[in-house]
């Protein structure tokens, strides 16, 4: 297998004609790495690496993410379909805004209530026990609470969301081919998600529902496009006028039933 080290990256680049000099001060400017599909299974040592600021390390072999410490400028780390069962190791990484684990072994979101930068969270995917879902250590959501604007959840057998109500700036929910099923749940975060555009159900029970697209709409008026279709405002609107409707009937039949029981009782 390969070990990912700075000897890895001056083949990578072909360094043959430069002095060593020259190789360590491209190192230190160096601010994107692209290392995916390399049959890498461990991350060395890459400290003269700096001010690297995009590290992609997709396609591999890698089990563990370590020895990054010395990349507190990073601010997007890609490490989608690799081996890695746990996130751990990340906490120096103040400035990373967009982190990709997809396609990995991960049973828990953890190892991030260190970091309050993370914009982007892509852990769809994951490789779990069989009957088993994706878990969220509450630390680590406090801690994206206000951060997070995109979340891609999907395929990890996710039965609810009401956890994730937490994450108050979120704007883009990618939570497909999970299996939700409870319109009472997905109420409860469409009210905290005040800022959410973009949801992404498609392939979940609650699908069939009656009316959901309905439902979901009248009580989400932030949302712009549902299971990659647009929601059209006239579409809104007609919504929340048939809503107000049926509410004001119903009102208008309690207040009938409330007076003939009154009748009968004199």
């Amino acid at each position: 297998m390969v070990r990912l080290t700075v000897d890895l990256i001056a083949k990578s680049i072909n360094h043959k004609n430069r002095n060593e000099e020259d190789f360590r001060q491209y190192l230190r400017k160096i601010i994107h790495l692209n290392l995916s599909d390399k049959n890498i299974d461990a991350i060395g040592d890459l400290s003269l690496c700096k001010n690297l600021r995009v590290l992609y390390l997709y396609d591999n072999q890698i089990s563990q993410i370590q020895n990054l410490d010395f990349a507190s400028n990073i601010t997007h780390l890609y490490l989608q379909n690799n081996c890695i069962s746990c996130i751990e190791n990340i906490s120096l990484l103040k400035n990373l805004e967009k982190l990709y684990l997809g396609g990995n072994s991960i049973t828990v979101v953890e190892g991030l209530d260190k970091i309050e930068e993370i914009r982007e969270l892509h852990i769809e995917s994951q490789h779990l026990p069989l009957g088993e879902k994706l878990l969220f250590d509450p630390r680590s959501l406090r801690s994206l609470a206000k951060s997070l604007s995109v979340l891609n959840i999907s395929n990890n057998n996710i039965d609810e969301l009401e956890e994730l109500a937490v994450l108050e700036n979120l704007s883009c929910l990618r939570a497909a081919d999970n299996q939700l099923q409870h319109m009472k749940d997905l109420e409860v975060v469409l009210k905290k998600w005040t800022k959410l555009c973009r949801m992404d159900l498609t392939g979940n029970p609650i699908c069939h529902k009656p009316k959901y697209r309905d439902r979901i709409i009248v009580q989400s008026r932030t949302l712009e496009s549902l299971d990659g279709k647009e929601i059209k405002e006239m579409e809104r609107q007609f919504l929340m006028n048939w809503k107000a409707s049926k509410a004001a009937r119903k009102k208008s039949k309690d207040r009938m039933t409330n007076e003939h029981a009154t009748y009968l009782h004199f």
